[in-house]
């Protein structure tokens, strides 16, 4: 191997970690956090579908994720999914039906779709939900 190949290869894997390291430290635009009122804890293992909504009118999906053990997803747009995180109308649909059907406990809403609108692409949205099996509240989070 030359010392010029040598150094086109070192300065390629420099470009490639400098890029994976860039993008990890991007935050995501959206995260989710789940809260039982009933028992006043976080709600583990809730699915969460994120979706947009198209010029058409219909909805594509994005990505989907399970909150954690603290209630929450922190990165709901997958990396894969940047480039689609555009300003427009977003649905995060949190499958509350799964998660009481778990937990045996009979629910009015097996599923609460939530539409956001999203206007600045490089603002942070978080999107909060208190849930109990026959009601729930949400808002713009921090």
């Amino acid at each position: 191997m030359s010392l010029l190949s040598f150094f086109r290869t070192l300065v390629g894997l420099y470009v490639a970690v400098f890029a994976l390291i860039a993008s990890a430290s991007e935050p995501n635009p959206l995260s989710v956090h789940v809260l039982d009122l009933q028992t006043g804890k976080p709600s583990p293992g809730i699915r969460v579908d994120l979706e947009r909504k198209l010029a058409a009118g219909n909805w594509e999906a994005i990505g989907s994720a399970l909150t954690d053990e603290q209630g929450r997803v922190r990165a709901l747009v997958p990396a894969s999914a940047m480039s689609q995180w555009v300003a427009g109308e977003y649905r995060v649909i949190f499958r509350t039906g799964e998660f009481y059907a778990r937990t045996k406990q009979p629910t009015f809403f097996p599923e609460i779709p939530v539409v956001i609108q999203v206007q600045d692409t490089h603002q942070h949205y978080h999107v909060p939900l208190l849930l109990s099996p026959f009601g729930y509240s949400t808002y713009r989070g921090n």
